[in-house]
């Protein structure tokens, strides 16, 4: 699929903006994610801890959820956006949901100064667990 740089921005734009609705004040390590549906649909997330550690939320297992709560379970890309100096790939954990999805799925992580990363999800999690084959790699 070639890369269409104007939805490259946006998804970057989205990720970004949802990072300013991080909720974070344990780790102070804000995650904003945005999601884009094989339809061309946007749909973000943020992290979101809690006192409990147990309960908190990763912004890439929420925007996928917020997306499947929609009805929508095909993706393309995820872009990420930290406030670290250096471009964040998700969490193992995020890594598995996102499989369970989107063995496909272009990930892409960018900072508030401008840096950016990319990878494919099989490059970060090259062995992924799947009960069902066609879901996933096992």
């Amino acid at each position: 699929m070639k890369r269409d740089s104007r939805q490259d921005a946006s998804l970057r734009e989205a990720a970004l903006r949802a990072l300013e609705n991080a909720y974070a004040p344990y780790s102070n390590f804000r995650v904003g994610a945005a999601l884009r549906t094989r339809s061309g649909e946007l749909i973000t997330g943020c992290n979101v801890e809690n006192s409990v550690n147990g309960l908190a939320m990763c912004a890439e297992t929420l925007a996928v959820a917020s997306a499947v709560s929609q009805g929508l379970t095909e993706f393309d890309e995820i872009a990420i956006a930290t406030e670290d100096s250096e471009p964040t790939p998700p969490c193992g954990a995020c890594r598995q949901v996102l499989n369970e999805f989107a063995p496909n799925i272009k990930i892409s992580s960018y900072t508030r100064e401008g840096k950016e990363a990319t990878w494919t999800l099989q490059e970060l999690l090259p062995y992924a667990f799947a009960l069902n084959p066609s879901r996933g790699r096992v």
